[in-house]
């Protein structure tokens, strides 16, 4: 008794149960979900399938096109499949659920169906919006898990970060600098430095980086030094003059 009855008509929403049938089968199992196109093999006799299904299932989902109810003539034959299905629904008292395909498809009225189909027209429906089926199937589907809490969901579960993929700073506020390659939490009342690719400076002063330096007083004179980086090509010249004064001179 754990399986979906999936009611359409041909012309008139078997693309949107055809959407709803490949859902329903891949959270529950294909063998739980009866649409006559995919469920009845070549050879059988449908009448005798059709009917089967029926009594062994625990909801029926009536897909209601925005031609629906225009089939007036099929809908007032008592021999219309789309009809027997939905009464022998009844009959078994099984839940119907009416499924409104598309936004121009409104809610059922009982004056456009016979009375045998009258209830369908107070039964609770549901918009499905070809314009978003992967939110609209995925809202059957739940609705189907809570109505038919037997079936065996087999969607994989939703996958969660482990401890090993996270990184936290764990040594709490930081007053200074931070560097960290991964992401972290906590208050920082710091510098952080992510993904450097070159010197980082963080502070006052000059940086260096694949060169000499040389720092300190320069009072070049006879006794001084010249320093040269890489080739040279040409003479070297200097200028000598008074000292360099100092910043804090000035003031």
């Amino acid at each position: 008794m754990n399986e979906v009855f999936i009611n359409y008509r041909t012309g008139d929403g078997e693309k949107t149960a055809a959407l709803i049938d490949q859902e329903l089968s891949r959270r529950f199992g294909s063998q739980h979900i009866f649409r006559a196109s995919r469920s009845i093999a070549p050879g059988e006799a449908y009448p005798d399938s059709l009917l089967d299904a029926l009594r062994r299932s625990s909801v029926l989902l009536a897909v209601v096109g925005p031609d629906w109810t225009n089939f007036r003539t099929r809908l007032h034959d008592p021999e219309d499949w789309v009809r027997r299905e939905i009464e022998e629904a009844f009959s078994c008292e099984l839940p119907v659920v009416p499924i409104l395909d598309g936004r121009k498809t409104n809610r059922l009225s009982k004056a456009d169906l016979p009375h045998e189909l009258a209830r369908l027209a107070d039964l609770q429906s549901i918009p499905f919006d070809t314009h978003d089926t992967e939110n609209g199937v995925r809202r059957i589907g739940d609705l189907v898990a809570e109505m038919v809490p037997g079936l065996n969901d087999l969607s994989p579960a939703q996958e969660t970060s482990s401890a090993s993929d996270t990184v936290t700073n764990s040594i709490g506020d930081v007053s200074g600098t931070a560097v960290q390659s991964r992401d972290f939490t906590g208050d920082v009342g710091g510098t952080i430095v992510k993904g450097s690719r070159g010197p980082v400076h963080t502070g006052n002063g000059h940086i260096y980086q694949n060169s000499r330096h040389v720092s300190g007083d320069r009072h070049l004179s006879g006794n001084g030094m010249t320093y040269v980086e890489g080739d040279n090509h040409g003479s070297v010249q200097h200028r000598f003059g008074e000292p360099d004064r100092r910043e804090d001179d000035s003031r």
